[in-house]
This record gives structure tokens, sequence and C-alpha cells, in this order.
């Protein structure tokens, strides 16, 4: 079983921006599609960005579309979420996730993902 260990987060205001990493366990991260997806308090998890298994298949949610942009490395079993444009609805803990299946495209569906980091805070001020 892989294991995802999350960096970056933290405190910004409203406009700034932040980074998250995600880095995974095992060789074969490469094959598979990964994502983000965040919680905010009293709400469920919600899909954030996610890209294909290839690196050349992204989606976004609609929210964040304009404003974030996922990457994966696969030299160094890394995937990043780029946060620009910050906004206090941001608010959440984000957490990576990585797909089911191997060689899979990008999907929003949290069901598709069967390995999860432990979560990192990210908190915008307005």
């Amino acid at each position: 079983q892989v294991q995802l260990a999350q960096s970056g987060g933290g405190l910004v205001q409203a406009g700034g921006s932040l980074r998250l990493s995600c880095a995974a366990s095992g060789r074969t991260f490469s094959l598979y599609s990964t994502a983000w997806f965040r919680q905010a308090p009293g709400k469920g998890r919600e899909f954030v960005s996610a890209i294909g298994w290839s690196g050349d298949n992204f989606l976004y949610a609609d929210s964040v579309k304009g404003r974030f942009a996922i990457a994966k490395d696969n030299a160094k079993n890394t995937v990043s979420l780029q946060m620009d444009r910050l906004k206090p609805e941001d608010t959440a803990v984000y957490y990576c996730a990585r797909a089911k299946t191997p060689y899979g495209s990008a999907r929003y569906e949290e069901y598709a993902y069967s390995d999860w980091g432990q979560g990192t805070q990210v908190t915008v001020s307005s």
C-alpha cells in the first residue's frame, strides 16, 4: 500500500499563494492518476483537482479553475497543487489521493481513489 506524505499549506491573506506537495512511497506512483480534495469545517469532502497518470489530462473544480494548478513529477514521485489568488472560501483541510487502479485518466469521483494523504490545513484570512 502506498503512503502519501503531504507538506505545505498554512495561513495566508486573501489574494496570496500557497503550494501543497504530496510525496508518495513506492516505485509505481507514476502509473496512477492523483487528485486533491478538500474539506471545510462542517462540510463534506469536495473535489479540487486531478491529473491523469501520464500527466497530460487535468480536471479542476469550477471554484478553483484559473487559480489552482496541479502538476505531477513522476521522477520524484510527487504531485503538487499551486494555489494562487486564494480566497477565504478556500479555507479547508486539503488531501491528496491516489487512484485505485493504474493507467487512469483524471477523475473527480472520490470513490475512484483508495490511498489518501494525512491532510494539511490551508487557512485564508480576509
